[in-house]
């Protein structure tokens, strides 16, 4: 029975983090138990749940196929950082919303991006791959671009960003590392409930970022919920060019696409929250790409995998004839 409940939960994080936000808008005053400042706590624990599926074997891919995952890293910290300081300047955002955007787009891969890789039929082992390495080199990468690009809006500490990612992502998912190491048994049987669980904390750092900025959004929400959605929407779109430019099979195309367009963007909300608290807007960016991308992921999904099944099945006619 749990275990339906779990897949259930799991199968279903685009419609779960949807409603909540849509929940929360209207019912501020019920999800404001969910304070901001538990995001770096909620975002641990999602982190720390990352740390106990990883394995050896997931970094094997940088040194077998080191040229795939340099192709894909490379675009995730180009592509991604470059729209977002475009749309930015494009639609004139205030500080606040701006560094939201550029935070975003600085951010390495989100971990639902290894889901929606699978169920595309992408290349699984490059999409795990891509978010390990980019999620281990955010902490040099993340502070430095959002320097680069946002610097001359706002003051950024390079420095302090860079401790607090080591200590709500690095951290985390290192101790989950070890604790699968030791103690394997335990978390091959917590393994299955782990999506669950990081759909629920996704879902509630959400809540509480809508809630506590409610009435803001009300006032400048389709503003922002356009600028989130070409975001994502151009990063999936040049992540897959990028791939057709490096001439890579489909599988690997479908990978980078969906690594490039899917961000860690709680990582983006927690940053702004800690770093940019005089800019209440700097969380909603990253709240909003939080439900978003999720939809858009789950789309892209059947798209890609009906793309694949008919070059499958075009590549077996040519092959039989």
């Amino acid at each position: 029975m749990m275990k339906s409940i779990a897949r259930l939960i799991s199968n279903n994080i685009a419609l779960i983090v949807l409603l909540v936000a849509i929940a929360a808008l209207i019912f501020p005053e019920v999800f404001s138990v969910v304070k901001t400042s538990y995001i770096n706590v909620m975002l641990g624990l999602v982190m720390f749940g990352m740390g106990l599926t990883l394995n050896f074997g997931d970094f094997k891919i940088v040194f077998m196929r080191p040229k795939d995952v340099i192709v894909g890293c490379l675009a995730q910290f180009t592509v991604m950082p470059a729209i977002a300081w475009t749309l930015s300047k494009v639609f004139g955002l205030e500080p606040g919303m701006a560094i939201g955007v550029v935070l975003v787009g600085c951010c390495p891969g989100g971990t639902a991006s290894n889901v929606i890789a699978y169920l595309a039929k992408g290349d699984l082992a490059l999409s795990v791959g891509m978010t390990s390495v980019s999620t281990i080199i955010a902490p040099f990468l993340t502070p430095l671009l959002t320097y680069l690009l946002a610097g001359n809006m706002i003051d950024v500490n390079i420095m302090d960003m860079f401790v607090s990612i080591v200590q709500v992502v690095i951290m985390p998912i290192a101790v989950g590392f070890v604790v699968k190491h030791y103690f394997s048994e335990l978390t091959n049987r917590a393994t299955e409930y782990l999506p669950m669980f990081s759909t629920l904390m996704i879902a509630a750092i959400v809540a509480g970022i809508v809630a506590a900025n409610a009435s803001k959004l009300m006032s400048v929400g389709m503003l922002i919920l356009l600028v989130v959605v070409l975001h994502n929407m151009l990063g999936l779109v040049l992540g897959y060019v990028v791939g057709i430019v490096m001439r890579l099979p489909l599988e690997k195309r479908i990978s980078i696409s969906v690594e490039v367009g899917m961000q860690n963007s709680g990582l983006a909300s927690s940053l702004a929250a800690l770093h940019f608290g005089l800019y209440p807007l700097a969380t909603v960016p990253g709240a909003l790409f939080s439900v978003w991308h999720n939809i858009s992921g789950a789309i892209m999904a059947n798209i890609y995998r009906r793309m694949y099944d008919h070059n499958k099945k075009r590549t077996s006619e040519n092959l039989s004839r």
